[in-house]
């Protein structure tokens, strides 16, 4: 009878460790300086980001002054007021990205994309329209869903942190790092991510969560800052392995994500760092000391963005990444009125009405009493005029752009 108990015992060890492998092959990780596949080969990342989606990003909206999203939510509800402005925005979000994106993406031979949200879409804060905790949720479902049909990965990457992580517009914030001397935000920020990662955990189609994009820029004391950033990322990693344990975390280096120097040893078997590149030079030296950290603690690189440039930039730092085992997210997908990218659309009709308002002095209610625009009718047309040209099938490809990235345009 013992012997019995014993052997059955053993059978039911063995087919749960089988079950257990059969579940972690079905997610990507890491091996030495690989990132690796379900199917045990090295994966090279070669996608790109959805940025201006989740968080509006003045720049990409032709404007100069107004960078960041509650800029821009503030001159939209000073044109069109504050209702029509929520309106303009469900639709933005459910407009500017859709399962038409994702299919034409996987058509050009990507097998990844990086996802930028803002830490408010799973807040009761005020932010694109509406204030529900459970919308980041929401948003992100829809499009992992599309992914997942199509064989794409998604990486989740925190642009915007509670209390702002970089200081400068991208973070959304108040124009310093006000993140890493917070202790409420610290807190706020593992939370968030112990909720996505408790919800994704069983999500193959995720490959990773990128913990915080472009920390501490460079306009600040960099001694005094950066060491918060390792003890911070080693915080949310904790916090994310007590209910997931299968999916990378991605580490960004400070000053725009380009400082590696400041990272230990590796304090997780999961991680990836990653490094950001713009107009730079296209040669060996420009990521050399990214190639002698991953040498040095025997772990994978890649380079979460880079792009915005011509078509010859891009082919020769796409090129360079590659003979390195670097893989790559460039920076963006899909922008208005420009050709430094995957897909490009064209400005509203009346559209420079809205860019001049967004210049005008606006400091005091006088000022803005001042600039009001004399139809708001016409301005409130240019701008849902961006929701029409967004559509997928309203949008230009860039082809030799895509050409660049080794991708396939389509006819």
């Amino acid at each position: 009878m013992r012997k019995n108990i014993l052997h059955l015992i053993a059978v039911i060890l063995v087919i749960a460790t089988i079950q257990l492998k059969a579940q972690s092959s079905k997610f990507i990780t890491v091996k030495g300086k690989n990132v690796i596949g379900p199917d045990n080969k090295p994966f090279l990342m070669r996608g790109t980001n959805l940025g201006n989606w989740l968080i509006p990003e003045g720049y990409m909206f032709k404007f100069k002054g107004i960078n960041s999203p509650k800029l821009i939510n503030q001159a939209f509800m000073e044109l069109m007021g504050p209702d029509e402005t929520k309106v303009f925005w469900k639709k933005y979000l459910d407009t500017y990205i859709t399962q038409a994106d994702i299919h034409f993406l996987k058509s050009t031979g990507m097998n990844s994309i990086r996802i930028p949200f803002n830490y408010r879409l799973f807040t009761y804060e005020d932010y694109m329209g509406e204030n529900n905790p459970n919308r980041g949720f929401e948003l992100l479902d829809r499009v992992i869903g599309w992914c997942k049909k199509e064989g794409v990965y998604v990486v989740l990457d925190m642009h915007c942190a509670p209390g702002g992580q970089t200081g400068d517009n991208i973070d959304d914030g108040y124009g310093y790092p006000f993140l890493f001397q917070s202790q409420a935000s610290r807190a706020q920020t593992i939370d968030i991510w112990k909720r996505i990662a408790n919800h994704y955990k069983n999500e193959p189609a995720i490959l990773g969560y990128d913990l915080l994009n472009e920390p501490i820029a460079h306009y600040f004391n960099k001694e005094e800052l950066n060491p918060y950033l390792e003890p911070l990322y080693k915080e949310i990693t904790k916090a994310i392995r007590t209910v997931d344990k299968n999916h990378i975390v991605i580490l960004g280096g400070a000053q725009w994500d380009s400082n590696l120097k400041l990272f230990g040893p590796p304090f997780d078997p999961k991680i990836v760092y990653t490094f950001h590149k713009y107009w730079t030079k296209t040669t060996q030296d420009v990521i050399q000391e990214y190639i002698d950290f991953s040498n040095k603690y025997n772990v994978p690189v890649y380079a979460g963005e880079t792009g915005e440039n011509n078509d010859k930039w891009i082919l020769e730092f796409r090129e360079l990444l590659e003979k390195n085992n670097i893989g790559w997210h460039y920076w963006p997908y899909k922008k208005m009125d420009n050709k430094s990218g995957i897909m490009s659309f064209n400005m509203p009709a009346d559209y420079e009405k809205v860019i001049e308002y967004t210049e005008k002095p606006r400091t005091t209610f006088e000022d803005i009493r001042k600039a009001a625009p004399a139809n708001r009718e016409q301005i409130k047309a240019a701008i849902y005029g961006i929701l029409n040209n967004c559509k997928f099938e309203n949008c230009t490809q860039n082809k030799g752009y895509i050409t660049a990235l080794g991708l396939t345009a389509n006819n």
